[in-house]
């Protein structure tokens, strides 16, 4: 038999469950990357060339390597190192250093597009970096990209099957184990493939709905 809805009704509350640590991984790892990629842009405008060009060599150190050998460095190597992770600790903050990266290339490209009058003006009234950034720069940089960053999100939430490989019960390990425990690969799989579906397509809409409300925002101010 092709399909076994019975056996499908079985497996998912495990795979359920399974989906939420996906899920877990997803946000945490998005919300890492995007602060850290918030860092790394601003690092990247210092003054001090000793500061950007540091920035710049890392961001662009993590872009060059693939995500897959980022995750093992940090599970295998790192303890050489005295500093073990756990398999989603290291998978998660892989994936946050890792979209980090690309995010602050998402952000640099928001502060690049704010007007030079509007950092004279910041310099005219005195203001510190931390207010200029916090009260001008990041207001009005930050709404044009978020397509960007959803799609980074988007991205980042369909690279989760990669923790399988560090041993993480993800969506897709867990799919991997039920279909080597069964000899069925057909119903976790379709159904894993399913979920990474409709869930992108929810991220996706959500992503809209936010820059459209920012965008009505922006309109009111």
């Amino acid at each position: 038999m092709l399909w076994d809805w019975n056996y499908t009704f079985e497996i998912l509350p495990e795979l359920a469950r399974a989906a939420l640590v996906t899920i877990e991984a997803t946000l945490i790892g998005f919300i890492l990357a995007a602060t850290l990629g918030l860092a790394l842009a601003i690092l990247r405008m210092a003054k001090n060339p000793a500061i950007s060009i540091s920035a710049t060599v890392f961001v662009e150190f993590i872009r060059s390597t693939p995500l897959l050998i980022q995750i093992f460095f940090l599970f295998f190597v790192f303890p050489h190192f005295g500093i073990t992770l756990s398999g989603f600790t290291a998978g998660v903050l892989a994936l946050g250093v890792h979209y980090g990266a690309y995010c602050s290339e998402v952000y640099r490209a928001g502060f690049e597009n704010i007007p030079r009058s509007q950092w004279e003006a910041a310099l005219a009234l005195n203001l510190g970096i931390v207010d200029t950034f916090r009260s001008i720069i990041i207001p009005q940089a930050i709404p044009p990209v978020i397509p960007a960053l959803g799609n980074y999100l988007i991205a980042l939430f369909k690279e989760t099957p990669l923790l399988s490989a560090i041993a993480v019960l993800e969506l897709m390990q867990t799919a991997k184990i039920l279909g080597s425990e069964s000899f069925r690969y057909t119903e976790p799989i379709t159904l894993v493939g399913l979920f990474f579906l409709v869930m992108s397509l929810v991220s996706a809409a959500l992503v809209r709905l936010v820059e459209t409300w920012l965008g009505r925002v922006g309109r009111r101010v």
